[in-house]
């Protein structure tokens, strides 16, 4: 669809009944969802956990309320557990799927990297449902890797040490072998061979080593395209890999190398960059076999993309291949060339992090107020002492018609400047800069509303929409909880869970809480590219509006930062059953007030006391009296442990 017969039918659905059909179309949702998010008759947004294969649909309005009921204020990280089951199952049974279509004789072993998403809850989980497919972990620390020996449930699951590893990481990893963990070692410098080799003496243990490759092919497109190439950070050179091969067998431990590992980059979004990389990958891999190392597995590392915009193409957001093509891909690939080298298949790994948890939570957060542009009323006459500027602003206000509308908009930005000169100068008064400024809103909105019957729209007037959004002043931070939008411009679906029977007769941008100018969100996804406002609906008096952002469960609750001291939400974990009802698995509150002191190494006992002092200060200096001393310090011992975000 064009986006002149879009904007006709949203002209012609204002005049008409506006229902769920036009919402899904309007904000994307079954095109980004995966199947796992849709609206219900009711207009609320519904989770599907199943996805595609059906099953029952939960109201998220319903879910709000009932959240209420249970004393957790907004905002409220919303995790389902069985969208996470569902992934890592889809994940499998796509591989598996392509191994046996294919004929290929190795298996597929999933790894999760706990960098994207380190809860304790969610790596638990991944653990538990993915015992059955030996689903493994990644881990690039000390803390990663203990964490990690806790949560494994199956002993044939990879436990893939990535990252600098100093002799106690090591010596860890080889304690975790003699506890019968798939525990294996990558190579990302060369120096730290030597260190493995010598803490597997000590320990009498035989490590398993992987090295990682810096692969020639990079990625074209993609926030992360300079991750991988020759110039990558990590990793190994096709003669330092020689050399690690030479070490070994002058140790009589070539046996001992027995993975290749390679990172083309996070969120690839076009297929055939994944292909060139496997392709190159797997002629290393055979180079090593025929060098006489064991091999026997090859680890593809991530980049396995997330369609955050829906729209199926090779774009930063998206991806342009399915997960069933992905998978086809990678098999076929690797085979080709083992087949070519008479080399027996390998076990393929994958450590797809963000495509497994991207899915899995919902930021639900609720509009606190909204700045609307207010003309008001423009006088039919105007003085006599009204500077001219004023008089040419009105002028332009009744001349605006379809084919004057380019002259309208430079008439209004010329003459409104000028009328802000003479105010700064001392030639208009507070007044009339104020009437200026209204007769300037009211021709950009008149120009607005008459652009649309364009065919095409001048360049200049595109702007016009993002200068008279209303601003809805959010309860979140998106330094805590959506960083990514702040720091790579990252677009995430973000769209009401409610009231999407009716028509949305606001155009808005989004404010966080906190008082910086670059905590909003005006980029969103379109069905044609990026707009940089969203189709919202007017407050009602006395009614919550509640807005869900969408696809977070991949690495914002790791890097979000505590920006005017705004906390981790709470957070609500939920297990749908097959026959609909659900239940709620797992509460966490939200960082108190108290909780984020102390992370910045504030002593809240101190806190209190020296407050208490100053009040006791201002009983002797007779400014208050005793009793409301008390009342005083409990409201600030209550605001201690109240949540950091807004409370109604």
């Amino acid at each position: 669809m064009s986006p002149f017969v879009r904007i006709e039918k949203l002209a012609k659905i204002k005049t008409q009944k506006w229902d769920i059909e036009d919402s899904a179309e309007l904000y994307g949702i079954r095109n980004w969802s995966a199947g796992y998010f849709d609206i219900n008759q009711q207009g609320e947004v519904t989770i599907k956990p199943y996805g595609v294969k059906g099953g029952p649909a939960i109201s998220v309005a319903t879910i709000i309320q009932e959240i209420k009921e249970r004393g957790y204020n907004m905002p409220v990280l919303l995790r389902i557990e069985n969208i996470l089951d569902s992934q890592i199952s889809l994940l499998h049974h796509c591989f598996h799927d392509a191994i046996v279509q294919l004929g290929y004789k190795g298996e597929y072993r999933g790894v999760f990297p706990i960098k994207v998403n380190q809860q304790q809850q969610v790596v638990e989980e991944i653990a538990d449902f993915g015992k059955s497919f030996h689903h493994g972990l990644e881990v690039g620390s000390k803390a990663e890797l203990i964490a990690a020996v806790s949560q494994v449930k199956s002993r044939k699951a990879c436990l893939i040490c990535n990252g600098y590893k100093d002799e106690e990481f090591i010596n860890l990893g080889l304690h975790a072998m003699r506890l019968g963990y798939n525990c294996i070692f990558v190579l990302e410098m060369p120096g730290e061979l030597d260190t493995i080799l010598e803490c597997a003496k000590t320990l009498n243990v035989v490590p398993q080593i992987g090295v990682r490759v810096k692969l020639s092919t990079k990625a074209t497109t993609g926030h992360w395209a300079e991750s991988g190439g020759e110039r990558s950070s990590f990793g190994l050179t096709s003669a330092q890999i020689i050399d690690v091969v030479d070490t070994l067998k002058a140790n009589n431990m070539l046996d001992c190398l027995k993975l290749l590992h390679y990172h083309l980059g996070s969120q690839i979004p076009n297929i055939r960059d994944i292909r060139s990389a496997v392709m190159e990958a797997a002629r290393i891999y055979a180079g090593l076999v025929q060098e006489g190392a064991a091999m026997g597995y090859i680890d593809l590392g991530g980049g396995l993309a997330v369609d955050y915009d829906g729209s199926h193409t090779n774009y930063v957001s998206s991806r342009n291949y399915s997960l069933n093509e992905y998978c086809t891909d990678v098999v076929e690939s690797v085979m080709t060339i083992m087949d070519e080298q008479n080399i027996p298949h390998p076990h393929i790994v994958t450590e797809s992090g963000r495509a497994t948890v991207a899915y899995y939570s919902i930021l639900l957060f609720n509009i606190l107020d909204v700045s609307l542009i207010e003309i008001g009323n423009l006088p039919e006459k105007l003085p006599e002492d009204t500077p001219e500027p004023i008089v040419n602003l009105k002028e332009a206000l009744e001349n605006v018609n379809i084919r004057s509308l380019q002259e309208c908009y430079n008439d209004a930005l010329y003459y409104y400047d000028e009328v802000r000169q003479l105010f700064v100068t001392g030639r208009a008064t507070l007044r009339q800069r104020t009437l200026a400024e209204r007769y300037y809103w009211a021709i950009m909105r008149s120009i607005a509303e008459e652009k649309d019957k364009l065919k095409a729209v001048p360049k200049e007037l595109h702007e016009i929409n993002s200068k008279l959004a209303d601003i809805y002043y959010c309860n979140f931070s998106v330094f805590q909880s959506l960083p990514d939008s702040w720091a790579i411009d990252q677009v995430f679906p973000i769209m009401p869970v409610h009231r999407l029977n009716e028509y949305p007769d606001r155009r808005g941008i989004l404010s966080d809480m906190t008082c910086d100018s670059d905590g909003r969100i005006n980029n969103f996804i379109d069905t044609q590219g990026m707009k940089n406002t969203l189709e919202l609906h007017s407050l009602k008096n006395g009614e919550e509006y509640y807005l869900g952002a969408f696809l977070v469960g991949a690495y914002q609750e790791t890097l979000g930062d505590l920006h005017n001291l705004l906390g981790d939400t709470n957070v609500v974990s939920i297990r749908v059953q097959e026959d609909g009802t659900y239940e709620f698995v797992r509460e966490i509150s939200g960082d108190s007030i108290s909780d984020i002191l102390a992370y910045v190494e504030y002593e809240p006992r101190r806190i209190l006391e020296n407050i208490r002092h100053n009040a006791e200060r201002a009983v002797r200096n007779k400014t208050i009296t005793p009793a409301e001393r008390f009342s005083i310090m409990q409201a600030f011992e209550n605001g201690m442990r109240g949540y950091t975000y807004f409370e109604r």
